[in-house]
């Protein structure tokens, strides 16, 4: 499948910094628990759908 679209700079922005925020938490740390990981990644599913969500009405108007 290829990518064709391309994401605003609002919701990349905001993609890195729930990245940084995630880094900033656990980078002293040796072990980073399953449910971190989950949560971090859920997180970034959520922006990333709802950016598709967005792009989706977008293009319908």
């Amino acid at each position: 499948m290829a990518v064709t679209e391309t994401l605003d700079t609002t919701t990349i922005d905001e993609i890195k910094a729930v990245i940084d925020r995630g880094l900033g938490t656990t980078k002293s740390r040796e072990l980073i628990a399953a449910s971190e990981v989950a949560d971090l990644l859920l997180d970034l599913r959520l922006l990333l759908a709802t950016s598709d969500v967005g792009a989706e009405a977008a293009s319908s108007n």
